[in-house]
């Protein structure tokens, strides 16, 4: 599913799709939280900072195992240092500067890709433990 990000009421839409998703898969209310809290970060992030994007929430598996991917996707001014971009309290919007690092933390998987002037894409995974 896709859901377009460009102002505050899609980051709520974003976050309950992503938590029925997960539920739907069968993960813990923990991981539906956590899941939820991680993709209420990188929509966030897409408001703020790449003013509209959308996020790709996407059910998959690797043999026996279930996850949720997500992609959030920007068309925005994109992150010159991604790697201060991940240090907790370092923010370039005036927030508490935990959005990245704090989706790296509750995911499985975390990548991001960015390119100034062009825009990031962040993709995470969440896999189920059985």
């Amino acid at each position: 599913m896709e859901i377009k990000v460009a102002c505050e009421y899609d980051i709520v839409i974003a976050r309950s799709a992503a938590k029925t998703e997960a539920k739907k898969l069968g993960f813990t209310i923990v991981d539906q939280t956590r899941i939820a809290t991680a993709i209420s970060e990188l929509a966030r992030n897409i408001v703020v900072h790449g003013s509209n994007g959308i996020v790709r929430i996407e059910a998959i598996e690797k043999g026996d195992c279930k996850g949720l991917e997500i992609w959030a996707i920007d068309r925005g001014p994109g992150i010159e240092n991604i790697e201060l971009a991940l240090k907790d309290g370092w923010t370039s919007g005036g927030g508490l500067g935990i959005g990245l690092g704090g989706a790296k933390r509750l995911m499985d998987e975390f990548e991001i890709q960015s390119e100034v002037g062009k825009g990031t894409k962040v993709r995470v995974v969440k896999w189920m433990r059985n």
